[in-house]
């Protein structure tokens, strides 16, 4: 009886373990979405509070006096509504990487300021993005449009870099600012792929392959290569270049197409020469610029990227032709 009470005890535990590695796959596999966080800033507020801090720093105690009551006099007239009502600046923020990560939080951002905005308001995006892969910068440059698509003026604000894909965004605004130095252009496009036939071959290693199809696939990691196998991928990438260069003349048909679609970059003073954007000016100037005459509303929101997702998404992007 001990010992068919040990055996049972071990079959129990094996199933327990075995199951509970069952149900651990099972949710690292199952797709989650994962809750939305929106919030909302008041940068005038923001801003306020900066310049009242200074202010106590350093005016004389009868200066900032006056100016205190001339402040709560003017928020007696807003409670009144007697002030005139001024447009609203919606200021969204967008860091790129090869997946456009941040696409899930652009969408939903979008959609959030559309449901209120009237084209007497404006749309800033203060855009960082080096590129990626082709369809995730698409999307991302088509949310974009959704706004330009309900004739609100979208303005772009480069600070540092919006190349390639970051480009392929930018390009939708009404009118790009970037600041001097910032790295703007690189509409080209490249595919790589490490192939690590000659070695496993050498370890006696063969790859089989079967596909349906003349082209499902190309050029691969582990099997040798053709010349063909090259010269359709070449194809293809040719293919995506002129993609890219429509969708941007499209958007800025001032430029010259054959001049900046050679997939160099350019820094703000000769982008500004090269028609690739409008203004040099950093972002925070122009929001301090742009307060004067608007309420300005900093809108985020975060969209957790999914476990599988995080785990994939660098590999997923070696493999794809990059923008």
């Amino acid at each position: 009886m001990t010992d068919y009470l040990l055996f049972l005890a071990q079959g129990v535990t094996v199933v327990a373990l075995l199951g509970a590695l069952v149900v651990g796959v099972a949710r690292l596999a199952t797709p989650r979405k994962p809750p939305s966080r929106l919030r909302v800033k008041n940068l005038n507020d923001h801003y306020d509070h900066l310049r009242d801090k200074l202010a106590e720093a350093i005016l004389p105690k009868r200066a900032l006096r006056e100016r205190r009551r001339a402040q709560k006099s003017q928020r007696k007239l807003a409670a009144r509504g007697k002030t005139p009502a001024r447009p609203r600046v919606f200021v969204l923020d967008f860091h790129g990487d090869l997946r456009a990560s941040r696409v899930g939080g652009l969408r939903e951002e979008i959609t959030a300021v559309l449901s209120l905005a009237t084209p007497a308001d404006e749309v800033v995006l203060r855009l960082t993005n080096p590129g990626g892969t082709v369809h995730d910068q698409g999307l991302a440059a088509s949310q974009l449009q959704r706004v330009r698509h309900r004739d609100i003026p979208l303005t772009v604000c480069v600070d540092t870099v919006a190349a390639s894909g970051g480009y392929m965004m930018a390009c939708v605004a009404d009118r790009i600012v970037a600041a001097p130095f910032a790295i703007i252009g690189s509409i080209g496009v490249v595919s790589q792929i490490p192939n690590f036939h000659r070695l496993l071959d050498r370890l006696g290693v063969d790859v089989e392959q079967f596909t349906g199809g003349e082209f499902k696939r190309t050029v691969t990691m582990f099997g040798r290569n053709t010349d063909e196998d090259r010269a359709k991928v070449t194809e293809q990438v040719n293919e995506i270049h002129d993609l890219f260069k429509t969708f941007v003349i499209e958007q800025r048909p001032g430029i010259d197409l054959e001049r900046v679609a050679t997939g160099e970059y350019w820094y703000g003073s000769d982008a500004l020469d090269l028609n690739l954007v409008d203004e040099l000016r950093t972002s925070d100037d122009y929001l301090l610029t742009a307060r004067e005459r608007a309420d300005l509303f900093e809108v985020t929101c975060t969209v957790p990227l999914s476990r599988v997702r995080r785990l994939t998404a660098s590999g997923q992007a070696a493999l794809s032709q990059l923008l």
